[in-house]
């Protein structure tokens, strides 16, 4: 049964952006995310590590953590066990943006095994009937509470068929349980399915490209340590940022960062560039103009709104990224907006 229309999948990586004034960036504050001083871009990267099959994602992300002696790693969302594939690990100070990543769309290739051999056609039309938003019942082994939710399945592409076999790609919503959609699928079909593997093969922003397994890790980490080699590091640890890069951007002058890092809100005349598309009420990332995450944020008004107004609020903050003082004081707090 199809719920109401949800969102859309993933934003394009690549959307010319929106100038709404020119702005220039002092050399003497911040720093580009890719010249962040080794030590600290550990503290500030995230890993898009490729979990392998056996070990929870609790584990994973303790091994870690253990690797790069750091206190503090989040993943961006739990495979189980058996399941592998693509698992972001968010890596000190960026834990701060895990929940962005978290609820980001996924993909996913699945093989399942029918209970019986059903035509292909059957087959190839049952699955059709299960894009869109739909509703789902999590599986009564599962993290969260069984209840009926709306999830959106983005697409799901029917590969291969091999007698009672189906290897189909999905993409779908965070949240959603591709097991119960094999057994949903199963039954729709009349005869039963269950899923036989899965592997994850995109989340948010990151890709099968930029996978990286737990030994690449290690060595890159000990190749650091021992002879002082940072490009392998670099490589495996990617800047945090590229975590944030599927949200809508507004890119905000240097004047208005610091009163931001104190959690004030943006107004108008803090903004730079954005994105084309922005919409009120969603959830969007503000960046410097050298590239840094400085706030997770609330879009108050929409792209075409921002680019007419002269003043008023355009975002509130919901979460700083970036530290205090990192760029200097050039604000005034009024009504909480930056001036």
């Amino acid at each position: 049964m199809k719920a109401p229309d949800s969102s859309s999948f993933l934003e394009s990586d690549h959307i010319e952006l929106l100038h709404k004034t020119k702005a220039f960036t002092d050399p003497s504050y911040g720093c580009p995310p890719n010249m962040r001083p080794i030590e600290r871009h550990l503290l500030m990267g995230v890993i898009n590590l490729n979990k392998p099959s056996g070990p929870t994602s609790h584990e994973v992300t303790a091994w870690v953590k253990s690797i790069l002696g750091l206190q503090r790693a989040g993943h961006s969302g739990s495979l189980d066990p058996g399941v592998t594939g693509l698992l972001p690990i968010m890596l000190g100070k960026a834990t701060k943006t895990v929940s962005a990543l978290r609820l980001s769309g996924k993909e996913y290739v699945c093989l399942m095994r029918l209970h019986d051999i059903i035509p292909e056609r059957n087959i190839r039309k049952v699955c059709s009937e299960f894009t869109g938003p739909i509703y789902q019942m999590p599986p009564v082994i599962s993290a969260v509470k069984r209840s009926i939710r709306v999830r959106n399945i983005y697409y799901l592409d029917v590969l291969e068929i091999d007698g009672p076999l189906v290897l189909m790609r999905v993409g779908c919503e965070a949240g959603t349980y591709i097991r119960k959609l094999c057994h949903d699928i199963g039954l729709a079909l009349g005869c039963g399915a269950h899923m036989q593997q899965l592997i994850r093969t995109r989340t948010g922003p990151f890709n099968e490209d930029t996978a990286v397994t737990m030994q690449e890790l290690k060595d890159a980490f000990v190749f650091w340590k021992e002879e002082g080699r940072e490009d392998e590091l670099r490589r495996v640890v990617r800047p945090m940022e590229e975590g944030l890069s599927h949200l809508p951007k507004i890119i905000v002058r240097d004047s208005a960062v610091d009163a931001l890092c104190h959690g004030a809100s943006l107004a108008v005349p803090g903004v730079a560039s954005l994105d084309p598309g922005i919409k009120q009420g969603q959830q969007i990332c503000i960046f410097s103009l050298k590239g840094e995450a400085v706030a997770i944020a609330t879009a108050k008004m929409d792209s075409a709104s921002i680019m007419d107004a002269t003043n008023g609020l355009v975002a509130r903050t919901e979460r700083v990224i970036m530290d205090v003082d990192v760029y200097p004081k050039c604000w005034h707090r009024r009504n909480a907006e930056v001036v």
